[in-house]
């Protein structure tokens, strides 16, 4: 009888939880309201047979409980119930699957009219490709990937020559004007799903697929990867901002074309050795750092991170949260760089001078924080050598001080909080793996080694 009773509770409960839970589909941003529809059924279906059972359940365990003199009678064949129960059954699944077949035959025909606009998924990182006036997008191919043509696109195609490289995890869109998104993976299994817009597809190496919808919202949405794909599938996040039509052409006109990345000139580190004199009086003439001015050391960092953080600083991005005392001074001077081509010609100069190797100053378990580099190598290299293709830069060789101060500043949320340091964000979710200070020295003891 307490069996019985259970069971009502556990039916009661339940849909108290599903009506008065405040947690349930996101706000719809894009055309695909069918497929809400079409999930509202699943629950209309899936929750009756769930009520309809459990109380039979609870109903056969009140009218057959053990009584005395009661006697068991077998029954293997009972045609009105089959019956019954393959007809009800067939009703129930059909209603559940017709609404599905509907949503995908509009899924798999791309409006005509529908913008093409390129997702790369690569651990842990999303990038956007755009077509130029030409409307086309230009042939890519793994091939030709490499740090001066991530994209892969292909240089002899004319038609790649205006295509728009969006090569950060942030992209555009026009609101209502339909998308057909066409899904390319550099690595592995990934997938592409903003909630709000209500459909999600997977990215598979080797081939180019696609999923179609209309924002129909003027927001920020953030896109997931629901592939697992690696130590930090949770950190691949990307974002879609749906503009009025003004602002989104505003936007376009700014981002730079694959012609105008292969026509940028390389730094020059003559010009840039004058461009340094404002970086030498606080991280030194031969930018080996300089621990009595909090100024990390410059040399034997990869040029594409150095540029990135000089942009920041540049840009208001690093340098402004609360709390970072050291990167407020930075950043005035940074913003003092009048243009791209000045970063370029002071990285030129900074990686023109000659590397010295440095005393460690951090002291920790090495033991210890071997195993935590191993969560970390993951992105930058087993020997802290830093990946490009990972947007990781390296660690082995720089100033241990720094590291640590920027783990806790990332720890802390100080650094990786901006809206625009997509990947600074990243590091600030995986900082979660320190548990206290003594960790962080253990870690960087050991980076120390490599």
């Amino acid at each position: 009888m307490l069996m019985a009773v259970v069971l009502i509770l556990l039916v009661i409960g339940s849909l108290i939880f599903h009506f008065a839970s405040p947690w349930y589909l996101t706000p719809l941003a894009s055309n695909w309201e069918l497929i809400d529809t079409t999930i509202n059924i699943t629950f209309v279906v899936t929750g009756i047979v769930f009520v309809l059972v459990n109380f039979f359940m609870a109903y056969c365990v009140w009218k057959f409980r053990h009584r005395p003199n009661l006697k068991a009678e077998y029954d293997p064949e009972n045609t009105k119930l089959e019956v019954w129960l393959t007809a009800i059954t067939s009703v129930g699944v059909a209603a559940m699957l017709a609404p599905g077949l509907v949503v995908w035959g509009q899924f798999v025909n791309v409006p005509e009219d529908a913008m093409d606009v390129e997702a790369v998924g690569q651990q842990w990182h999303w990038s956007f490709r755009l077509p130029g006036e030409d409307g086309v997008l230009g042939n890519s191919d793994i091939r030709h990937v490499s740090e001066q043509n991530p994209f892969g696109v292909d240089p002899e195609d004319p038609t790649g020559q205006d295509d728009v490289l969006i090569a950060r995890p942030e992209v555009h869109m026009a609101v209502d004007q339909p998308v057909n998104l066409l899904l390319r993976s550099k690595d592995v299994l990934h997938n592409f799903a903003v909630p709000q817009f209500r459909v999600k597809m997977d990215l598979v190496p080797g081939m180019v697929t696609y999923q179609w919808f209309t924002p129909t919202v003027v927001g920020r949405y953030d896109v997931l990867c629901e592939e697992l794909c690696g130590i930090a599938h949770f950190a691949m996040r990307a974002r879609v901002i749906v503009d009025t039509q003004e602002d989104y052409d505003a936007w376009l006109t700014e981002q730079p074309t694959f012609a105008d990345t292969m026509a940028r000139p390389p730094g020059d580190a003559a010009a840039g050795q004058a461009a340094y004199a404002i970086c030498a009086a606080c991280h030194g003439p031969d930018g080996q750092g300089m621990q009595a001015l909090n100024s990390p050391k410059l040399t034997g960092q990869e040029g594409w991170y150095l540029r990135r953080q000089i942009q920041y600083f540049k840009n208001g991005i690093r340098g402004t949260a609360e709390g970072d005392t050291f990167g407020a001074t930075m950043a005035p001077i940074m913003a003092a760089v009048p243009d791209e081509q000045t970063i370029d010609n002071i990285v030129a100069y900074i990686q023109s001078l000659p590397e010295e190797p440095l005393e460690p100053t951090v002291v920790g378990d090495v033991v210890a924080g071997e195993r935590l580099y191993g969560t970390c190598q993951a992105c930058h290299g087993a020997d802290g050598e830093g990946i490009w293709a990972l947007n990781a830069p390296g660690l082995a060789g720089q100033t241990d001080w720094y590291l640590v101060r920027q783990l806790q500043n990332f720890r802390s949320g100080i650094r990786g909080s901006h809206p625009g340091d997509a990947y600074g964000d990243q590091m600030r979710m995986m900082a979660d793996i320190f548990t206290d200070e003594q960790a962080i020295n253990d870690l960087v003891a050991y980076v120390n080694t490599l």
